[in-house]
């Protein structure tokens, strides 16, 4: 009886015990409770005895990915492919530089949707021209945007100096860079590396670190909409590391950009090319319809329907492509005053070589894209003051400009 009292008496201890631990293993934050075990972190061994030590932050990004969770380990990542440039590195033969093939090795899907889309070659070509890409990958590129990857580089690059442009305009573009291996590309510019975070790619401020500023301000834009005042002040309630496979409005009741472009909410399917949707050119001078215009229109439609009626978006659309076609035509005019001082000699071949030239490119560059993004993308205030306001300025300085052109003509000093 002694012996029973004392094993009954242990084994209360231990169950006390064991409660007690699952009672304060609850109290932590679900920020720890979340994390990884040990099992499923495999960045140990070699890496991690190195790396915690040298660089603990990757250590640290890691161990809070999906990727270890699912037991992904360095170099499944970092491990070179036959296409690749291998380095001895501690003992590991591992790739000069992990590229878009390496994710491809598990998401070739998503590599496959990207490279048609206006993020890949299109991308760079639209600074560094044709020269970076090889004739297969120009031909590829040319199947689904013509003329956007067969071109020379932007003359802003050669005045604006190689400095400019690899601290500048390469940070963004070099989104669709070849890379030595055959690939085009890198994941991590909205994943990031060593999180690889779904979450981050569905934060507005990812895409706003390039779609930002004069140019192309969609994320000042987004901001100033109903979508991004919603999101603001819903954020913490979102799920933003939802599967996307598995995505709904409960998780992501309010839009961010993935959400219109790229997410598969309701009967839409997940897609990585961010063109699919679109229905105009809106970064053009004049806006054209894009081939795929009604298929594009139509996607983009049934994103829109997940949270508003049919009339609703219809109206919707209706007013953007009437501001779209209003600009249109102010553009039109302005390029009349442009090509007419041409036809007369009363401008030089070069490029951004006279103060008229800035300001029709600022003319529709800046102030017509802005317009129409605006419109597309519910900005009123980018629509009218950052927008139509603007191009209505302007247009009286371009044509005082043209004018004061063909009086120094008329008094014998006009263009050489």
């Amino acid at each position: 009886m002694t012996t029973f009292r004392a094993i009954f008496a242990a084994v209360g201890i231990a169950t006390a015990l064991l409660v007690g631990a699952f009672l304060l293993h609850q109290r932590r934050p679900h920020v720890e409770r979340e994390q990884p075990s040990a099992d499923l972190v495999r960045a140990t061994g070699k890496c991690a005895s190195c790396h915690r030590e040298e660089t603990g932050a990757i250590v640290h990004e890691y161990e809070t990915s999906r990727h270890a969770a699912e037991g992904i380990n360095c170099l499944d990542c970092h491990g070179a492919h036959a296409e690749q440039e291998g380095i001895e590195h501690r003992g590991f033969t591992i790739a000069a530089r992990v590229t878009a093939l390496n994710c491809a090795a598990c998401h070739a899907d998503e590599y496959d949707q990207y490279l048609r889309s206006r993020h890949a070659a299109p991308a760079l070509a639209a600074v560094r021209g044709s020269a970076p890409f090889t004739a297969e990958q120009i031909a590829f590129a040319e199947r689904y945007h013509p003329g956007a990857v067969e071109r020379p580089p932007n003359p802003l690059t050669a005045l604006e100096g190689e400095a400019a442009v690899v601290s500048g305009c390469d940070t963004c573009h070099d989104i669709g860079r070849p890379n030595p291996d055959g690939s085009i590309g890198t994941c991590t510019s909205c994943h990031a590396r060593h999180r690889t975070s779904i979450a981050l790619a569905r934060m507005p401020r990812t895409c706003g670190q390039c779609h930002m500023g004069p140019d192309h301000s969609q994320l000042e834009i987004y901001e100033e909409s109903k979508h991004g005042v919603l999101f603001e002040s819903r954020r913490d309630r979102l799920n933003l590391d939802a599967d996307p496979q598995e995505l709904t409005v409960e998780d992501m009741p309010v839009p961010t950009c993935a959400t219109c472009h790229m997410s598969g909410l309701g009967n839409n399917a997940t897609t990585h090319d961010v063109t699919g949707r679109l229905s105009w050119y809106l970064f053009a001078p004049v806006s054209e319809r894009r081939p795929g215009y009604l298929q594009g229109q139509d996607a983009m439609k049934s994103l829109c329907r997940e949270c508003h009626t049919e009339s609703h978006t219809d109206r919707f659309y209706e007013r953007a492509e009437e501001v779209l076609a209003a600009t249109n035509e102010k553009v039109d005019a302005a390029t009349e005053v442009m090509d007419a001082l041409r036809a007369d000699g009363l401008l030089t071949p070069a490029a951004f070589d006279e103060p008229i030239e800035f300001l029709y490119f600022d003319y529709w560059h800046y102030y017509g894209r802005t317009a129409k993004h605006g419109a597309f993308m519910g900005g009123a205030d980018f629509v009218q003051w950052h927008g139509n306001y603007e191009l209505l300025a302007l247009f009286v300085e371009l044509e005082h400009a043209a004018a004061e052109l063909r009086e120094g003509e008329a008094r014998g000093g006009g263009a050489p």
